[in-house]
């Protein structure tokens, strides 16, 4: 490796650790001094901070959030591809998403998340068991995009359930790990004489796919509960300096 690519991979290995840094769970309350804050108290204190305007965007956009389809990624070799999935993921109102490290150190790229991580639930795994289990065990079937002899149309996928898709790799696709934990392999429409589709697209599609037939099949609306936590939780990160205003 010459000089120039290990400049590029140190870049892009910065790049990650800059997102998995920033990245954020869901809410659960925000602590100050010896009591909990409740996420109805975190709105009413940070909102005079806050524009009429802005407070009306975030009720508006939290509106449309959803946990029921999850996105996945797995061993994504171009830190410009996470940025670019976070980002439809993120336009979809798709809330959480999680990052699976490849055994390839990642490489930089000029694309930039615009923002998109700051507004999800964004977490990072070492190995694909590691993600799978925990959404198996809240109730999520695992869907990953990958030809083989068992894949179905994703429009087969039952979206009245929560779903976690599932998007390998750029050049291997998702690993042999994760296709044996997987519930179903989905194929994108494809009818011209192109095999796949880049990452960026592929995503876009499946994302897409999922969230209108989850609204088709009236699922995945945020419950007033989480509403409220979701709210509570866009009013720190739009506040700038918030968890000092709430520790006075």
């Amino acid at each position: 490796m010459n000089k120039e690519q290990e400049l590029f991979r140190d870049e892009a290995l910065r790049e990650m650790s800059r997102m998995e840094h920033a990245a954020r769970g869901r809410f659960e309350g925000f602590s100050t001094g010896n009591r909990q804050l409740s996420p109805a108290e975190v709105i009413q204190r940070l909102s005079p901070h806050l524009s009429d305007e802005r407070q009306e965007r975030i009720r508006s956009v939290v509106r449309e959030r959803t946990y029921h389809v999850v996105t996945v990624v797995e061993g994504l070799a171009n830190t410009g591809n996470v940025s670019a999935v976070m980002r439809t993921a993120e336009g979809l109102g798709l809330q959480e998403f999680h990052v699976i490290r490849g055994s390839v150190p990642p490489k930089k790229s000029a694309r930039t998340t615009q923002g998109a991580d700051k507004w999800l639930d964004v977490h990072f795994h070492e190995t694909a068991a590691a993600c799978v289990e925990p959404l198996r065990r809240r109730g999520y079937r695992i869907a990953v995009t990958h030809l083989d002899a068992s894949a179905v149309p994703i429009s087969a996928l039952d979206f009245s359930e929560p779903v976690a898709i599932v998007l390998g790799n750029e050049l291997s696709g998702v690993s042999e790990e994760m296709i044996s934990r997987a519930d179903a392999s989905v194929l994108l429409p494809m009818t011209g004489f192109v095999q796949s589709y880049n990452i960026s697209v592929a995503a876009a599609m499946a994302l897409y796919h999922a969230d209108q037939a989850r609204r088709a099949a009236g699922a995945g609306a945020l419950s007033a509960d989480e509403l409220e936590r979701l709210e509570a939780d866009f009013t720190m990160r739009a506040v700038r300096h918030a968890e000092r205003l709430l520790q006075r």
